[in-house]
């Protein structure tokens, strides 16, 4: 049976009889309410918006909403819950505001309004409350000596990454270092093997299994070292939910991004597909996903994967990330990136 727990201190009644309204949904889908977050598979977590205060999670396959309030819209929502995100260490943030809605901000950097229905709450909650996250890796320093430098392919993702850039693809970085203390920064590197958020992935295929992708949480812009910037996917240890990678000796690794398992279910289904590119920016008149998975799930791997695979001409496939962004398939990255360049948007719509 899956669990969920609730957490911090409430600002107000207001607040926690919301929040126990949310909690009940849950358990009308069979969740079982623990005391304990460590026994927990997603956590409710009631926030101070003017001091807010993380639960310190054991497992990176515990997932966190935070739920806090205000008595009115702010101007900017993004701007007002995207640092709260950080400093609360959540995969998502609900900011109330009574009798008006409850603002969604995500990780992706996605915010749009719902009502305060706790059947819509639950419902916008649930992809990520009963998904599989599948974001392990396991580093094997096997690399062929040929390859250590890289190849044709990695000099490709690295042009590809500089011109995602000169396209205005890659929001910024955000800043993390700013929003945790010493402590708390520790604790997320040790949880997911990242040093901050970065946004949009790039990968080529080497050949009939493997794929050069890149890196986690890294500049898309300076993709630069293989076996740092960019990494070697070889396998998917399905039973263990790690992605496998093959690395050089003496350098030290970092985590490929979390949409490694998306790319691996594309490429293993349609060996014409020679690349991949994933952006937070959207095109018209394109077949999207209909529920709103997170990154670095099995689910959400799936689901595109399935679109891909009903396309016209899977290889050259441009599919729509419900308040997400774009995956496009091609025959290599400058060529998605010359076919998609006209039509992109910006601005991903947020539904």
């Amino acid at each position: 049976m899956r669990r969920y727990a609730v957490a911090g201190i409430p600002t107000s009644p207001d607040l926690e009889a919301f929040v126990d309204t949310v909690a009940r949904e849950f358990e009308r889908d069979d969740f079982e309410r623990v005391d304990s977050v460590d026994d927990a598979d997603f956590v409710l977590n009631m926030v101070d918006g003017a001091n807010p205060k993380a639960f310190r999670r054991k497992s990176r396959g515990t997932y966190s909403a935070s739920f806090y309030e205000l008595p009115s819209e702010p101007v900017d929502v993004l701007k007002e819950s995207y640092p709260m995100l950080v400093r609360t260490l959540a995969n998502v943030v609900l900011l109330r505001v009574p009798r008006v809605g409850v603002w969604f901000t995500t990780m992706e950097r996605g915010t749009y309004r719902v009502s305060e229905d706790p059947a819509e709450i639950y419902e916008r909650l649930a992809p990520l409350a009963t998904s599989k996250l599948v974001i392990d890796n396991e580093w094997i320093p096997d690399l062929e000596p040929e390859l250590w430098d890289g190849d044709e392919s990695t000099a490709d993702i690295g042009a590809a990454g500089r011109r995602m850039g000169d396209l205005d693809l890659l929001p910024a970085p955000f800043p993390v270092h700013e929003f945790l203390n010493e402590r708390d920064l520790r604790h997320v590197m040790r949880l997911y093997s990242v040093g901050g958020l970065s946004y949009g992935n790039l990968s080529a295929r080497k050949d009939e299994t493997r794929f050069w992708m890149s890196a986690s949480g890294v500049d898309k812009t300076q993709l630069e070292v293989p076996g740092r910037d960019i990494l070697m996917v070889k396998d998917y240890d399905e039973p263990n939910a790690k992605i496998v990678l093959s690395v050089p000796p003496g350098v030290e690794p970092r985590r490929v991004s979390v949409d490694a398992i998306e790319h691996w279910m594309i490429y293993q289904a349609h060996p014409d597909v020679g690349a991949i590119l994933h952006v937070h920016a959207w095109m018209e008149g394109i077949a999207a996903t209909d529920v709103n998975y997170p990154c670095g799930t099995q689910e959400l791997a799936e689901t595109v994967a399935d679109l891909v695979a009903k396309e016209p001409d899977p290889a050259h496939a441009v599919i729509g990330l419900r308040n997400h962004g774009i995956t496009a398939t091609g025959d290599s990255l400058s060529e998605i990136l010359d076919r998609i360049e006209s039509s992109i948007l910006r601005q991903v719509p947020m539904t």
